[in-house]
């Protein structure tokens, strides 16, 4: 019942979808995507050298710091959010189990595509996340948030060396590709997928909070689903 569309018609009393887990996972791993994604940026294109000792200035070493330290906590909420899937509620599921053997799962997707194109007056209401956005999560954040991870700690390993348990875990993913270019342009593909992802997130949740008949960005703040006639 997780993907469940509710009446087009009359008051619906709020519902509690997100657990406070579920919600400092959500606030903790925004804030790690936006330092991952402005210091990757800036480790792969570098600003203009500036004057001064650059052991003082340390700016590279920083940057790399920040960057490295954020990738592991977001591998550590990754691992989190996947056994949140078995801990959680009915509504934590969602982000990694598309119902896509439900009739009703079907229709309210191609009935989300023509309301985002604004083909429809008034949008459909659900529990949870609707379709469209399980999807959208799935292919957009989920996938490109394990290959980022994957090719991250591959990276890694190369610098710490093939003693280390970094190459032992994650070394195959250096015989996958092959070399080690091929290896950073598909981690820095990656980001690009998941820097699209979070402005699209951010579009869809602030306009459905706005002109949909239920809210989005308060819900991950109280945890509370409010929906308007």
């Amino acid at each position: 019942m997780s993907f469940h569309r509710l009446p087009d018609e009359g008051p619906l009393p709020p519902a509690m979808i997100y657990e406070p887990a579920m919600r400092l996972w959500h606030w903790t791993n925004a804030l790690c995507v936006l330092v991952l994604m402005v210091s990757g940026y800036l480790i792969g294109t570098p600003l203009a050298s500036t004057n001064g000792d650059t052991s003082v200035l340390y700016s590279m070493g920083w940057l790399r710091f920040a960057h490295l330290a954020c990738g592991q906590v977001m591998a550590m909420l990754f691992l989190g959010r996947v056994y949140g899937f078995f801990a959680g509620n009915e509504y934590a599921r969602q982000l990694f189990l598309p119902e896509i053997w439900r009739r009703e799962w079907t229709d309210g997707l191609l009935t989300l595509i023509a309301w985002n194109l604004f083909l429809l007056k008034r949008p459909i209401r659900y529990i949870g996340l609707n379709p469209l956005a399980n999807l959208a999560m799935l292919a957009l954040f989920v996938v490109p948030t394990v290959v980022t991870i994957l090719t991250g700690f591959a990276m890694l390993a190369e610098v710490k060396g093939h003693e280390s348990w970094q190459y032992a875990v994650f070394g195959w993913m250096v015989s996958i590709f092959g070399n080690t270019l091929d290896l950073h342009i598909i981690h820095r593909l990656g980001m690009w997928v998941l820097v699209c992802f979070v402005m699209m997130h951010i579009y869809t949740a602030v306009r459905e909070d706005i002109v949909s008949r239920q809210t989005m960005v308060s819900t991950m703040l109280s945890g509370e689903r409010v929906y308007r006639r």
